[in-house]
């Protein structure tokens, strides 16, 4: 079984910025994609961004040129850089790993857009 461990969510006014980490148990390089997804309270979960092993990375919309999603192969961590945050993206955000035949999710961390 595959672990995702999750770290760097938080309270942030409008405007600023967090950083998520996603870390699992394998190799990053184990994985077909890896990525984020994010729910809100009464909404679908909901594709955020996703970096795949090769190839270009793939972004929500109303992300595109606010969130970065990186790897750092050395840390064995994925990341997702939020700038600019609003209050829509208030949500749970989850860590998501693929291979063939599965999909493993981490345990959400909680980021809160507020003033």
């Amino acid at each position: 079984q595959v672990h995702l461990v999750e770290s760097g969510g938080g309270l942030v006014q409008p405007g600023g910025s967090l950083r998520l980490s996603c870390t699992p148990s394998d190799s990053v390089f184990s994985f077909n994609v890896m990525g984020w997804y994010r729910q809100a309270p009464g909404k679908q979960r909901e594709l955020v961004a996703e970096k795949p092993n090769t190839g270009s990375s793939r972004y929500a919309y109303d992300v595109t040129g606010r969130f970065t999603i990186s790897r750092d192969d050395a840390q064995n961590t994925l990341y997702l850089q939020m700038n600019s945050l609003k209050p829509e993206d208030t949500a749970v955000y989850y860590c998501l790993a693929q291979r063939v035949g599965n999909t493993y999710w981490g345990q959400g961390t909680q980021v809160t857009v507020s003033s």
